[in-house]
């Protein structure tokens, strides 16, 4: 009985080890990797939703979007890529560039509450377009990188776009 028991203990965890292991992305990367021919439709799309209330936790236009969310779906209606659900963990799918380095398409982050805390996607022109919280007029919006606000709170410039 002892025996029985032990391999079925050991069936179990191997399943539930195989329920916690990460999927992988395409490739052979840790990095998401979209094509940059799609820069301009990440844009495109992105801008169609300016004016979208902003809803802590959504993820679709119908409901209203959150930073991540926003550009989680922008990302996966585009270019069919789905990103994490957190900033921080987009963040961690995501290559960092240099600031001046910023392409359209690439991605923005900043500290409002804590590292990779708040992000957005760069339109060109020092500015950038993202799903801001109610208390900051919630509604998606297009921003500068030069804004006060965001100037102090900018951490990362970040893209998903294969070089």
């Amino acid at each position: 009985m002892s025996i029985r028991f032990f391999l079925s203990a050991l069936i179990c965890a191997l399943l539930l080890a195989g329920c916690s292991s990460s999927p992988k992305l395409a490739g052979s990367s840790k990095y998401a990797r979209v094509d940059p021919a799609k820069r301009q439709p990440v844009l495109n799309n992105a801008l169609s939703y300016l004016g979208t209330p902003y809803r802590y936790g959504g993820n679709h236009p119908e409901e209203g979007f959150d930073c991540s969310g926003f550009v989680n779906y922008v990302f996966n209606k585009t270019t069919h890529v789905k990103l994490p659900r957190t900033t921080s963990s987009i963040a961690g799918v995501s290559r960092s560039i240099s600031k001046s380095s910023l392409k359209k398409g690439d991605l923005v982050f900043f500290n409002t509450s804590g590292p990779y805390t708040h992000m957005g996607i760069y339109i060109g022109n020092n500015q950038f377009v993202h799903a801001p919280s109610s208390r900051n007029n919630g509604k998606v919006r297009v921003d500068s990188l030069s804004n006060r606000y965001f100037a102090q709170r900018f951490t990362d410039a970040r893209s998903l776009f294969v070089q």
